[in-house]
């Protein structure tokens, strides 16, 4: 190992017990060559493994544009490109932007994530809510509005015209 490599590996390091901080997170190795982060065993973060060449791979439904503009990026091969993933490759010595890959693993965490899961996270990274944490309003029971749209339906007076004739 190179003191090249072994800057990247504290990277990955870092990176991957930083995603196995989020609720339910987990390691998954589906092949050889990484040790990936999961989520109801649903890959959030292709991670390379220590000692190969630095790479990462994160589902980026809203930034992936914006992703694809760095240098040393592309889309995520065998299609999976063409649902939002990107991958990050860089040479031995480069140091990656550490925050912004967090960012990275945070929105492909939330992507892959259960409602649930995501809820008791609140604020994504940047500080920000993200639409899909909001809070919504508590779901009304079909009962109740079939209720309310009984009682409003027995308040209102019927037009002669409708009226029957008895």
């Amino acid at each position: 190992m190179t003191k090249k490599s072994a800057g990247t590996d504290a990277i990955v390091k870092e990176l991957r017990a930083w995603g196995l901080t989020y609720p339910g997170a987990h390691t998954k190795s589906p092949w050889p060559g990484h040790l990936d982060l999961a989520v109801n065993d649903k890959t959030f973060a292709y991670l390379s493994i220590e000692g190969e060449p630095f790479s990462i791979g994160c589902k980026l439904p809203q930034s992936a544009a914006m992703a694809l503009m760095l240098p040393g990026t592309s889309p995520t091969p065998y299609g999976l490109g063409k649902s939002g993933w990107v991958t990050a490759q860089f040479p031995d010595g480069r140091v990656p932007p550490i925050d912004v890959l967090k960012a990275w693993i945070d929105e492909s965490y939330r992507a892959q994530a259960p409602k649930k899961l995501i809820a008791s996270i609140g604020v994504d990274g940047a500080g920000m809510t993200n639409a899909k944490t909001v809070a919504k309003k508590p779901a009304v029971k079909k009962a109740a509005v079939k209720k309310a749209a009984v009682k409003r339906a027995a308040k209102r007076p019927v037009p002669k015209s409708t009226a029957r004739k008895r």
